[in-house]
């Protein structure tokens, strides 16, 4: 069984940092892409950022590009997701994924707010 758990959400002022992580079993984690994918209250799924299989290509949107930063440790089967200079729209609760894109497997999910 595919579970995915997502740490490090909270709350921070505009301009802060956060870094999530999610740790990944039930599966072969480091044959898989991994993705983080946002929804904000009352908005639809926004993928953020896709990481390749052994980590050596990474994607963002545009929103994020930039500030934000995927990376993998296939040794601990975790990966992360260093988020800088946040703004109040960054905010949503950020899941985990398996995949590229909006993905096919999802997290619990951990909250990120960012306001003053």
């Amino acid at each position: 069984e595919v579970q995915l758990v997502e740490s490090g959400g909270g709350l921070v002022q505009p301009g802060g940092f956060l870094r999530l992580s999610c740790a990944a079993s039930g599966f072969t984690f480091g044959g898989y892409d991994m993705s983080w994918v946002r929804q904000g209250s009352g908005k639809g799924p926004e993928w953020v950022s896709t990481i390749s299989s052994l980590g050596g290509s990474t994607y963002y949107a545009d929103s994020v590009k930039g500030r934000f930063t995927i990376s993998r440790d296939n040794a601990k089967n975790t990966f992360y997701l260093q988020m800088n200079t946040l703004k109040p729209e960054d905010t949503a609760v950020y899941y985990c994924a398996t995949g590229y894109g909006l993905g096919s497997n999802w997290g619990q999910g951990t909250q990120v707010t960012v306001s003053s």
